[in-house]
Order: C-alpha cells, then sequence, then structure tokens
C-alpha cells in the first residue's frame, strides 16, 4: 500500500487547510449536504485516511460500507485507467459494451441460489431500490409494497416513502408516493416481550398488519434490509427472514432484499442473505460493489426481472462502462483476497472487544451485527431510553483523537463500524482502544 498504514495526529483534528477547505464549503455547496467529520482528504488506503494537513486517521467508516476492499484497490486502479484510455461512456442502451454484461453475469452468479436470473445496473442504491419496486409491481399487477420500522432505503421519493425516518431524510420534502405501508421490525434488542419472543411474534404481527391493513392479493413486494443499516444494525432473529420469504412465496408476493449496506462480504458472506440461505425473488446492491465508483444492480429471478417491457429499464449512465471495470474489479479482489473470510476475521476482532466495553460501560445497551458490521446501542444507564447525546460525545472524541466513526439508529443512538475489510489488525486494536478512551472520557 502506498498509504502508511499508521495513525498520525499531526494537527488538532480539523487541522487549519482543512478548517480553509471547509469555509470555501460552507459558502460555495448546499447547506443540506452535511458532513460528519470536515477534514479534507488527499489520500487514502488500506485502513488510514490522509487529510489536507498530514493528519493519518484510521478509517471504521469506508464511506459507509462502499470502500470495502479500500480506497485505491490496484486490480481497481489499473482496470480503471485501462477503461479511461479507452472510453468513458457510450451509453449502454445505445450502444452496449462487454463490460455491463459481465458485471450482469458476476450477479447472477455471485447472489444467493443458482436459478435463473437476469440483472439490470444502474448509478444509486435508490435508483436500484425504485427499479426493484418497479420491476415487483409489472411482475404482480398489484401495487402496494411492504416496508419495515426503522428502514432506509434512500433519498428520492418513492425511497423517501421506503425509509422510517423523518430527520434529516424526509422531513419537509413530502408528499409521498403511495400504496407504501410500514409494518414492525423484529429489533430483538427492544421488543416489547423480550428478545427470546422476537422471531414468533415479530412474523405474526407482520402477517396479521398485511392482512388486515393491505391484503395479501393487493401487495406486489415487502422489502427489507437482512440487517437494517441507518436503522441501526438492527439484526432480526433467526428464522424471521425465512419466515417472511416463504410467506411471501406462499401468496405470489415478490420479496425484496436490500442488500445495499450490507453486499459483498460486508456480513462474512458474499450477502447476508446467505447467512440463513435465505433467497430472495429481487435483490438490491451498490456500495461495495465498485470500490467507490457510482454503479448499483437490480438481480433476480428470470421470469420476474424479464416481465418489464422493453425500454422499461434503463438511465443514461446505468452501468456506465468505468465503473463496470471497478466492479469487476473489485469482485476478482474480493475473490482473491478472501474477503469473506477478512470479514469474519474483523468480527472475530472487534465483537469481544465491544462486548468488553459494554461490560464495563452501562451506558451500552446491545451489542450486535455480523462480520464487518458492528455496532453498540447506547442507552441511559439502568434502562433502554436512547441516549444520542453520549453517542455523538463518544463518536466526536474518536474524530477528535484520529478515528473515523458513525452513528446511525432512528433514535441517533449507536454508533456504528465499517471498517475496510483490507484493513490491519493493529489498526482495529488501535482504533478500538481510542474508542474505549472515549468512552472513559465521557459516559
Amino acid at each position: 500500500m502506498t498509504v502508511e498504514q499508521k495513525r498520525v495526529l499531526a494537527t488538532a483534528i480539523p487541522g487549519p487547510r482543512s478548517v480553509e477547505l471547509h469555509a470555501r464549503k460552507t459558502a460555495a455547496v448546499a447547506s443540506g449536504v452535511g458532513t460528519t467529520l470536515p477534514v479534507y482528504v488527499t489520500q487514502a488506503g488500506g485502513g488510514i485516511v490522509v487529510d489536507v494537513d498530514g493528519n493519518q486517521l484510521i478509517d471504521f467508516g469506508s464511506g459507509i460500507a462502499v470502500t470495502s476492499i479500500g480506497n485505491a484497490a490496484p486490480r481497481v486502479v489499473e482496470a480503471v485507467s485501462e477503461q479511461v484510455a479507452a472510453f468513458t461512456h457510450t451509453c449502454f442502451m445505445v450502444t452496449p459494451y462487454e463490460g455491463y454484461v459481465a458485471v450482469a453475469e458476476a450477479l447472477n452468479e455471485l447472489t444467493p441460489d443458482d436459478h435463473d436470473k437476469r440483472s439490470a445496473l444502474f448509478n444509486s442504491g435508490a435508483e436500484a431500490v425504485e427499479n426493484a419496486v418497479k420491476i415487483a409491481r409489472s411482475h404482480t399487477g398489484r401495487q402496494a409494497v411492504v416496508a419495515f420500522d426503522h428502514a432506509y432505503h434512500g433519498r428520492t421519493n418513492l425511497t423517501m416513502a421506503l425509509t422510517a425516518k423523518s430527520m434529516p431524510y424526509k422531513s419537509g420534502f413530502g408528499p409521498f408516493a403511495s400504496e407504501i405501508y410500514r409494518v414492525p421490525m423484529a429489533y430483538p434488542y427492544r421488543w416489547p416481550t423480550g428478545p427470546e419472543n422476537c422471531a414468533d411474534e415479530a412474523f405474526e404481527l407482520f402477517v396479521s398488519q398485511v392482512h388486515a391493513q393491505v391484503g395479501e392479493a393487493n401487495t406486489a413486494a415487502v422489502l427489507i434490509e437482512p440487517i437494517q443499516g441507518e436503522g441501526g444494525f438492527i439484526v432480526p432473529p433467526a428464522g424471521f427472514l425465512k419466515r417472511v420469504s416463504d410467506w411471501c412465496a406462499e401468496h405470489g408476493i415478490v420479496f425484496i432484499a436490500d442488500e445495499i449496506q450490507t453486499g459483498f462480504c460486508r456480513t462474512g458472506d458474499w450477502f447476508a442473505s446467505d447467512h440463513e440461505g435465505v433467497v430472495p425473488d429481487l435483490i438490491t446492491t451498490a456500495k461495495g460493489i465498485a470500490g467507490g465508483l457510482p454503479l448499483a444492480g437490480v438481480t433476480g429471478r428470470a421470469d420476474i426481472m424479464d416481465s418489464v417491457h422493453g425500454g422499461g429499464l434503463g438511465g443514461t449512465y446505468g452501468g456506465n462502462p468505468v465503473a463496470c471495470a471497478a466492479a469487476l474489479a473489485s469482485i476478482e479482489t474480493m475473490k482473491a483476497e478472501n474477503l469473506v473470510g477478512a470479514a469474519r476475521d474483523i468480527e472475530a476482532v472487534m465483537l469481544p472487544r465491544l462486548t468488553a466495553l459494554a461490560e464495563k460501560y452501562d451506558a451500552i445497551g446491545d451489542v450486535r451485527g455480523r462480520g464487518a458490521m458492528l455496532a453498540v446501542e447506547l442507552v441511559e444507564p439502568g434502562s433502554k431510553t436512547p441516549n444520542p447525546a453520549l453517542t455523538g460525545a463518544v463518536s466526536a472524541a474518536c474524530h477528535q483523537a484520529g478515528v473515523i466513526t458513525l452513528t446511525a439508529g432512528t433514535y441517533g443512538n449507536v454508533l456504528r463500524f465499517l471498517p475496510p475489510l483490507v484493513i490491519g489488525e493493529a489498526l482495529l486494536h488501535e482504533g478500538l482502544d481510542v474508542l474505549d478512551e472515549a468512552f472513559a472520557a465521557n459516559a
């Protein structure tokens, strides 16, 4: 790696050059475009981000699960450079090219099960979700879509309707798309009668609410994140996803797995659905697919995908050739470097240490996640009352000490950890040491 894998604090965080650039950002960029940590990056790779002031920060965010293979993976750099030199774009809907086809073939192969599949490529996760809903409605001839509490599916009009959290994602932006219905999520930590009852009761509630409020015959699709992302890394209890999937099959409803944050080795499998042998009818992907270049996909059963009329799917930039080259190189990297195994190794390092923190600090109410997608939920000690103030303080302390952390959760009280899958173990431990110090200073 060209970036030294070492945390360096050359200045305060942010440093003077970053402060200067952030003033320019404030004057030039719409204020609605937020910034978690205003350090301005010049180089990144492995588990380190380098800023304009010479600080080197440990990366526990991966650009929100995007740079899973690192920020400048050699295979991606080489493939992108070659593609840019050949041509940057033609529009696949006008004059196609092999890269798009090759990415579709790879998605058809890698996503769960070996049934006949088709794929279509887009630009962003939200666009993939919108198209998955379009496909499900086309296939079923129905309109209603069921989503879950705590869900996050994007920032476009339809995906805002599917997203549960109002602020900052939905507030003031309505009216939203119609025929969207929400049901409770199987959330073990906060299930009213306890985690041991969550799987059965959540499934029964899901079935009864869809039957009573929507009607099975009106429901085109059920959309769920196998592990919820922005909602707080909520892991449903074992068996819940499979029961929902089987119920959908029984009623001719399309089961859509939103694997935009969980996909591509992040959870210790190629896709989180693999963990329990769940086979979605449609699966949406983005984020980790292309090493940081904008690309997304919908992959699913051939009969469902092919139900849409010619010209009904597409977009000017969807499946851009440079992004496709990056995706193929990213997938090659994931295979060659066994990043499925790397995610499991990260869990083996981080999960015991996060559990030890929970034993040490009673403000940590829950530790959860899978692979390199882990989180702690912070509460008022002695209760389950969300503690967003402490969450923000701990995250800010980590930032000041040179560790990039992210918050999440409907109540703003979850610290989520998404380190690059290529991060070294020494950096993992050092970042966790900083996290421990942040709790000691604030909890």
